[in-house]
């Protein structure tokens, strides 16, 4: 259950603060954060990350409808493991997918509003599901290099008793 209430609150504050940027900035406006580095901005993304498969609504909705069954089947799963940090990495992905998928259900677009630039470059502006995703995912692969660490540490231990 305790995987469920933390995608639960990410959830919350994803639609929270995306919530707060639709009612209180116009569309285009930036409100500097640090500088002219980081800012705060309302922005809509009508395709997936990073812009692409633009206008593609219906198939996203498709696609995270069974993104979203399968993450539940798989956490119901390995729930009960030892291994905890597999279930935290798959709830953080659930809460963006749901987050976004709602944004996508509800408007036809989904809200962003973090905006970087380093130097020339501005990295295409996200929001709190999108970075509960990037970190859910970079969570499940430390998990599978830990878990090859761990079955080979295993088989040393088991060629050592032989």
């Amino acid at each position: 259950m305790i995987y469920y209430v933390i995608a639960f609150i990410i959830f919350l504050v994803d639609q929270g603060t995306k919530w707060l940027v639709k009612t209180n900035m116009d569309l285009g406006q930036e409100i500097s954060v640090i500088g002219d580095f980081f800012y705060i901005t309302s922005h809509r993304n009508r395709g997936a990350a990073f812009g692409i498969l633009q206008d593609q609504r219906w198939f996203f909705i498709v696609v995270t409808i069974i993104v979203v069954i399968a993450l539940v089947w798989y956490i119901q799963k390995i729930k009960s493991q030892p291994d905890k940090l597999l279930p935290l990495a798959l709830s953080l992905v659930l809460a963006g997918a749901i987050g976004n998928f709602l944004d996508r259900l509800l408007m036809g677009e989904v809200v962003d509003f973090f905006k970087f630039n380093f130097g020339s470059y501005t990295f295409p502006i996200f929001n709190v599901a999108d970075s509960a995703i990037v970190v859910g995912v970079a969570l499940i692969i430390l998990d599978t290099l830990l878990e090859t660490r761990r079955e080979k540490r295993r088989e040393g231990q088991q060629e050592g008793k032989e």
